[in-house]
């Protein structure tokens, strides 16, 4: 079995699906000739041509505008936007209509468009490159948003959402496409979507996190009997894992790279206040980025919720 990061992964997801379905089609600025701008669609072209893979205009809301109606109609695009912070545009079709559609039409059409970005600080890039604005789109009933942590993870998540009939919007953690490497099979494997994992079990806290945080709250836990939840799926978040978690440990503590104030983690503590606040030991420890637009590079480090952040608050919600 070979080993892969996730930009590996996720191009043989991207491979062997264009290879079983004659309908999934590829489309974003540079995914073609030049591979992407991280070279996760490198050799896509050269295997299906250019009628499946399409270099596009610089166009957010056109990439995402076409992408609907090829789904509607029946093909499966998958459309790159290449930051984050350039998806801002696209945000009027993916709201107000790849959202919408299946209920506009009272299940007449679905959309089953997967809309792949790179998210996250940690690579040092410019302005607009290092957004982490998921909870925007966890806001919007009728999609899905998907956050892989690993390889592995990132090929069965990304196989699950090209083959859902509902948009799918598919953050990977620029900071992990090279970071790590592990064992991700050959062939078709689905990781389901909706589902989180136990990466880790413990007794006396729960920790949750997504994408690149999953891996700096694995360091922060090192010395703890803690319980790590990969959520994987934001939405919607697998409220059945996390609360069984937190019925065993008593203790949450939620991680984001994301800004606080209405990030979210507020989100999962406020649903873990409504419907498990008895299992509670303590109050609910959220460790974020900060409320202030996103720096410059050299401040990048200071941003991101570091290890050292995570523990403190572990050992505070250990103190109840």
């Amino acid at each position: 079995m070979p080993k892969m990061n996730m930009v590996q992964a996720i191009n043989l997801a991207l491979k062997e699906e264009m290879k079983r379905d004659n309908n999934v089609v590829v489309l974003g600025e540079d995914v073609g000739r030049d591979g992407g701008v991280f070279r996760v669609t490198e050799g896509l072209l050269d295997l299906y041509g250019s009628e499946r893979v399409m270099d596009t205009p610089l166009a957010e809301s056109g990439i995402v505008g076409t992408a609907i109606g090829m789904a509607a109609y029946g093909l499966k695009p998958v459309a790159e936007i290449q930051f984050m912070g350039f998806i801002y545009p696209a945000v009027d079709q993916i709201f107000n209509h790849a959202a919408r559609i299946r209920s506009r039409c009272r299940g007449r059409y679905t959309v089953p468009l997967v809309i792949r970005t790179p998210y996250g600080v940690g690579i040092k890039s410019p302005e607009h490159h290092s957004e982490s604005s998921e909870a925007h789109f966890c806001h919007m009933p009728g999609i899905k948003v998907v956050v892989p942590a690993t390889p592995y993870t990132a090929k069965g998540l990304l196989i699950s959402a090209i083959r859902d009939p509902d948009t799918v919007v598919f953050l990977e953690s620029a900071r992990l496409y090279r970071m790590i490497k592990e064992d991700v099979p050959e062939g078709e494997y689905t990781v389901p979507l909706g589902q989180a994992r136990i990466v880790q079990e413990g007794r006396q806290v729960t920790v949750i996190a997504w994408g690149s945080m999953l891996h700096r709250a694995l360091q922060a836990v090192s010395t703890v009997d803690a319980e790590v939840i990969d959520l994987m799926t934001l939405l919607p978040f697998d409220e059945e894992t996390v609360y069984k978690s937190v019925k065993k440990t008593g203790r949450v503590v939620i991680v984001q790279e994301a800004p606080k104030t209405g990030g979210f983690g507020a989100e999962i503590s406020a649903s873990i206040a409504e419907d498990a606040m008895l299992y509670l030991k303590g109050p609910i420890k959220r460790v974020t980025g900060y409320d202030v637009v996103l720096p410059l590079p050299k401040l990048e480090d200071y941003y991101m919720p570091t290890v050292n952040r995570i523990s403190k608050a572990i050992e505070e919600v250990l103190k109840y």
